[in-house]
């Protein structure tokens, strides 16, 4: 009988720990669906998409390996069992499997900020940075021809503040060996 109970408990304790897992499984697919939700306009939609074949058509050229994905799942290192962002764009050369839920080792992240959007965009911004395989994070603004780039320093460390890009600047990737007059971003815009 005693053996029975403790089989009985084992099973009980497997079925809540599974329980607890699709939790925090569930906790994560929330926050990145209201992310998802929060999503800006047409505006940033053209960036996106312009930067996206800029960038595609370079890594077909250059870095075949390489490939940019649209809005991926990306897991911080801050908080990472409860911790997804969704990014507009991220490039990664890693080795990936089609089924993946989560884009592994990101080298470098891109977001489109908006008016509406900034606090959250800069908050996903930090929680990049926690990754170690990022290199480089590029902010577009929707609302002008400007952007923002933070680039991984030597030591491993980021700058306390980005560059600031204007309309007549270059986007030097470095990470992905990709240079691009900032304006050509916003082609369609």
């Amino acid at each position: 009988m005693r053996a029975s109970a403790e089989i009985h408990r084992s099973a009980r304790l497997e079925q809540a720990r599974q329980s607890i897992v699709l939790l925090k499984f569930s906790a994560v697919s929330v926050q990145a669906s209201n992310q998802a939700l929060r999503r800006p306009g047409a505006r940033s939609g053209t960036i996106q998409s312009e930067l996206c074949r800029l960038i595609g058509n370079r890594l077909a050229d250059a870095r075949p390996a390489c490939r940019v994905i649209i809005e991926p799942g990306i897991q911080p290192k801050v908080r990472a069992d409860l911790n997804v962002r969704v990014p507009d764009l991220a490039v990664t050369c890693a080795a990936w499997e089609p089924d993946e839920k989560l884009l592994r080792e990101p080298l470098l992240v891109i977001e489109t900020l908006s008016p509406s959007n900034k606090a959250d965009t800069w908050a996903n911004v930090w929680s990049y940075a926690t990754i170690p395989s990022v290199r480089e994070i590029l902010v577009l603004h929707s609302a002008e021809i400007r952007g923002e780039l933070l680039r991984r320093e030597e030591g491993g460390s980021w700058p306390a503040n980005p560059v600031t890009l204007g309309r007549d600047d270059m986007v030097a990737l470095d990470a992905i060996d990709f240079v691009v007059p900032l304006a050509a971003c916003y082609r369609t815009a």
